[in-house]
């Protein structure tokens, strides 16, 4: 097997690389389709509609008992599957680094993630306790999925190409999402013509999602290597290993401490990061709600973020090696928060105007979230990318909670939406603050890892 080099790559050829960052880019490919047809378009307002099915006269279902408007049930279930999540990203992270065997656990995650959401095809009549377990362990899985995915970034790409890897990752995973929403959007829209009732249309469109995620993942589970760590002399996979990911969970969280400056970047994109989530999340909610926007613009509006979302990432990282990852994302930032204002400014049923906002969104949506990535794999210190990684996931998934509360919280205080969007503000004004403070060659060096001509 071949030695790792000093930057952290394997010391093989040129073409063995590429294969292995081309594998790695199929990831992004395969689940992707999840996060933009499942979360963001077809199970909220599915699940809703399968829980108000089984709701009483008063509008209330009773899991284990308890009460609960059939209309919270989505978000309650997503929130559920961020604490099983949080709970298992810096375990199996810890796992990973200990034993060197990331590619096991990311098949493990990836087809747990891919069977739960097939599985939503059975969806259907009353089961909304059925869907809120299956979009628990889909989401969770993916969350872990994920840590394991990113980990792998500095062992497959040098310091100086990482930004490039990084993004094409992210324009894989725009492409494939914008490409399986607009086959959904056929099938959903065109659903008599396909002698399909619309729930079964919906179910069919959910499935698939998992089917996808499922097939794709087989192309880096065959490409992606693990590599041997000092920890290969420990017990392989089993109860010793997970005893042994614990202690080393305790361990990364007291080495950690001796990196302040990669946790002051992990607080950056803790808060940068939280906005952008919050803005994506709720652009639904603000388009219909308060512009008086219907259904079909709404999801066009999507399709367009995804579509513009593979060049904005393509096109930053291209502005990153000229300008440096961190000047780049600085000024995505900037960018983010103009969109904040435009939104604010934004007049009431005018589609045209929406979708040029939604084009912004897109352009530095991908970008972003790609150089993010990859400016934080340069402050991990070897042999620690799956446990740094999960506390990167953590920050990412795990407290995401925030800029929705803040969002709510403006609009219970004042009514409206225009002031819950623009709330929003505080978060990349924050973020970009935080990150600007960094001293990125300095944190890279301390980190231990080679510091690239241009960051």
């Amino acid at each position: 097997m071949a030695a790792d080099t000093a930057d952290g790559t394997t010391g093989t050829d040129d073409a063995d690389r590429r294969r292995e960052q081309h594998g790695w880019y199929f990831y992004d490919f395969a689940c992707s389709v999840y996060s933009t047809s499942v979360l963001t378009v077809f199970l909220g307002p599915y699940l809703t509609s399968v829980a108000k099915s089984a709701a009483d006269s008063g509008g209330f279902v009773y899991p284990l008992g308890i009460p609960i408007r059939a209309g919270a049930v989505f978000p309650y279930a997503v929130s559920v599957s961020v604490v099983v999540a949080v709970l298992a990203m810096p375990l199996v992270g810890a796992v990973a680094d200990r034993t060197g065997r990331k590619k096991p656990l990311l098949a493990a995650a990836a087809y747990l993630g891919a069977a739960a959401t097939a599985g939503m095809f059975l969806l259907e009549g009353d089961r909304y306790l059925l869907g809120s377990l299956l979009l628990i362990v889909a989401n969770a899985s993916l969350a872990v999925s994920m840590v394991l995915y990113n980990a792998y970034l500095p062992q497959i790409a040098g310091p100086e190409e990482r930004d490039t890897v990084s993004s094409r990752g992210w324009a894989f995973g725009y492409t494939s999402g914008a490409l399986v929403l607009v086959l959904n959007l056929v099938l959903y829209t065109g659903h008599e013509s396909f002698g399909l009732s619309e729930s079964e249309a919906v179910r069919v469109c959910l499935a698939s999602a998992g089917v996808w995620w499922g097939a794709f993942a087989l192309v880096p589970l065959r490409r992606l290597r693990d590599r041997r760590t000092a920890g290969d002399a420990a017990p392989a996979l089993g109860a010793g290993a997970v005893g042994a990911g614990w202690r080393q969970l305790a361990a990364t969280i007291k080495d950690m401490r001796r990196h302040p400056l990669t946790l002051s970047f992990l607080l950056a994109y803790l808060v940068y990061n939280d906005g952008v989530q919050t803005v994506i999340s709720q652009a639904s909610v603000y388009g219909s709600e308060e512009l008086g926007l219907d259904q079909t613009t709404l999801i066009t509006a999507v399709l367009l973020v995804q579509v513009l979302a593979v060049a904005g990432a393509l096109g930053m990282g291209r502005l990153a090696r000229s300008h440096g990852a961190k000047r780049t994302i600085l000024g995505s930032l900037a960018v983010w928060t103009l969109i904040l204002a435009a939104g604010y400014l934004l007049p009431p049923r005018t589609p045209l105007w929406f979708y040029a906002l939604a084009a912004a969104i897109g352009l530095v949506l991908g970008g972003s979230q790609a150089l993010s990535r990859s400016l934080y794999s340069h402050l991990v210190p070897r042999g620690k990318e799956a446990e740094y990684f999960s506390a990167y996931e953590m920050s990412d998934r795990g407290l995401s909670w925030l800029g929705p509360l803040v969002f709510g919280l403006a609009f219970q205080l004042t009514g409206s939406y225009r002031s819950a969007i623009i709330s929003l503000v505080i978060f990349f004004a924050l973020g970009f603050v935080l990150l600007a403070r960094v001293p990125m060659r300095r944190a890279i060096a301390e980190a231990g890892n080679p510091v690239p001509e241009r960051i």
